[in-house]
């Protein structure tokens, strides 16, 4: 049996829950699903600028989880803006401080 993940620590939630191209209504969009721990990830290492060992110690896990985490919420991104599908944000365990 999988152990269960491990809540990351987030700061804040996200002011926004959706992106999508304009002009198209989002029912005609295929959709990526980001988790709120995966956005967390993103805005520390990528907005902040924070090292991932920083990032690690800010989200209450290890370097390597924030490597494997930041690798999956990066591809997601990058197949929304390539493919022009909507990012939806939500879910994940994850706890606010």
């Amino acid at each position: 049996m999988a152990r269960p993940p491990r809540e990351r620590v987030v700061v804040r939630l996200p002011r926004a829950l959706l992106f999508k191209p304009a002009g198209i209504p989002v029912r005609q969009l295929e959709r990526v699903d980001l988790t709120v721990d995966e956005v967390e990830a993103l805005r520390l290492v990528d907005l902040d600028g924070l090292s991932h060992e920083q990032a690690a110690g800010s989200l209450g896990v290890s370097r390597q989880t924030v490597g494997r985490v930041l690798e999956g919420a990066r591809r997601k991104v990058a197949d929304a803006l390539v493919n022009g599908k909507a990012v939806v944000i939500g879910g994940g365990a994850y706890q606010v401080a």
